[in-house]
């Protein structure tokens, strides 16, 4: 027999045999896959990006599906019509969250903050962060390379050529977190965008001293606690010389932003822009009433104590 055609039967045997063989294996250890998994990715935007913390939409579906309860659990891409239409095909209940956008902690521009020397390497923040503290006095700020922008897959953050700094398209961004995982200095925040998108924040992530900072930054926070102090709604408070507003408790007065002394406290969507002068006064009289309530408060106390009889005063 030609040498030709029983080279070509016994590989054609052999590829029979093999696949025999994979078929069985596979038959044997096949993993039954609740078919909902499927169904749920269907209803995901795809994106994959890991904002929800899983590896993947496929990863988010399984453990959609397996928890016993929707929970925390949320696609930032798809937001909550998204997790609502899940939570209807698998019979659950889900509680709506609040829209989330990024948020810069950084008032680093060229202007507020002027470069100390020039880096000369790889153009990304991650390289930077681990090579030296920055080229600026600040150690905390933003390096100014775009990592963010380039994980992001919306398109939604892009770097200002004037200020140095990213700035966030909030109607692209999703919050899925992706830039802020990128950034090795921790000054991207997801946030609650608020209701009308209002809300305010600490455009500062320096926990160096006051003097120290300001050296560094003319627009950074210096932790002078004066914000705090302001507060009627105990919505702010500093933590490691620097002021955090609270989304929860904040009900956008804006009087920390007015009384703020170097504008590290930034706002958005408002329908007017701050009339600090306006702001102070309200505070002013606020506090002139509240000294008139405690001085009313004193001659009350006095009367009463003048009506007590003397013998029970001597007690």
């Amino acid at each position: 027999m030609n040498p030709i055609i029983i080279t070509v039967i016994c590989l054609t045997a052999i590829g029979v045999f093999l696949a025999a063989v994979l078929f069985l294996v596979a038959k044997t250890f096949k993993v039954d896959e609740d078919e909902r998994i499927d169904q749920v990715e269907a209803l995901l935007p795809g994106a994959n990006c890991g904002g929800c913390g899983n590896a993947g939409c496929r990863a988010f579906a399984q453990s959609v599906v397996e928890a016993s309860e929707m929970g925390d659990l949320l696609c930032p891409v798809g937001g909550s019509e998204t997790m609502q239409k899940i939570a209807a095909l698998l019979g659950r209940e889900v509680v709506a969250q609040a829209p989330r956008v990024a948020v810069l902690r950084c008032n680093g521009s060229c202007e507020n903050r002027p470069k100390t020397n020039d880096y000369d390497g790889y153009a990304s923040c991650k390289v930077k962060a681990a090579l030296y503290s920055g080229d600026t006095a600040c150690r905390y700020g933003c390096l100014g390379c775009g990592d963010c922008t380039n994980a992001c897959k919306f398109d939604a953050i892009s770097m200002d050529p004037g200020t140095g700094l990213p700035v966030v398209d909030e109607a692209k961004c999703t919050a899925c977190g992706a830039c802020a995982k990128a950034c090795p200095k921790g000054i991207i925040d997801i946030r609650v965008k608020g209701p009308k998108g209002m809300r305010l924040w600490v455009s500062c992530a320096n926990k160096d001293k006051g003097p120290a900072v300001k050296k560094a930054c003319s627009a950074a926070c210096i932790g002078c606690g004066i914000c705090a102090k302001i507060c009627t709604h105990d919505a702010v408070t500093v933590d490691g010389n620097v002021a955090v507003i609270d989304p929860a408790k904040c009900k956008l007065c804006r009087e920390c932003e007015a009384v703020c002394p170097t504008g590290a406290i930034h706002s958005a969507n408002f329908p007017k822009p701050l009339d600090k002068e306006a702001v102070k006064a309200r505070i002013a009289e606020r506090k002139r009433k509240a000294q008139e309530a405690a001085q009313e408060a004193a001659k009350e106390t006095a009367k009463e104590a003048e009506a007590i009889p003397p013998t029970f005063q001597s007690i």
